[in-house]
């Protein structure tokens, strides 16, 4: 059960980024939660992350997708995971643009709800 709800964190990070979703996006953190960017940009708090992300993601999928796939799921304990995924942007024909991502994502339950906790991006060379 707790994988099923993890990939469907996942899958609803991959559409609120690909449909420029910031409300749904930020709904995924917790209050306190911390996320890197893939350029090295260091969030600290739902806030900050919400300010950030309504300042680059609309029209920053223009003529993109973005696709994640589960690499590996480590439950550290029952309620928090760390989550390491492979992220492709991919052009609207479906192919891959630019270097691939390998997100790592920690993941809290909290009141049975899973939320982004402390998250880092990495883009691969």
């Amino acid at each position: 059960m707790d994988i099923e709800e993890i990939t469907r964190i996942v899958t609803t990070v991959e559409h609120a980024q690909r449909d420029e979703q910031v409300e749904e996006f930020v709904a995924l953190f917790r209050h306190d939660a911390i996320w890197t960017t893939g350029h090295g940009r260091r969030l600290f708090g739902r806030d900050e992350i919400a300010d950030f992300t309504r300042k680059v993601l609309p029209g920053g999928m223009t003529g993109l997708s973005m696709t994640f796939e589960i690499e590996h799921i480590l439950f550290i304990r029952p309620d928090v995971a760390a989550v390491k995924l492979v992220q492709q942007y991919r052009t609207l024909e479906g192919e891959p643009e630019g270097n691939p991502g390998s997100p790592m994502w920690v993941m809290a339950k909290e009141d049975g709800r899973w939320l982004l906790t402390a998250c880092q991006n990495t883009e691969v060379r």
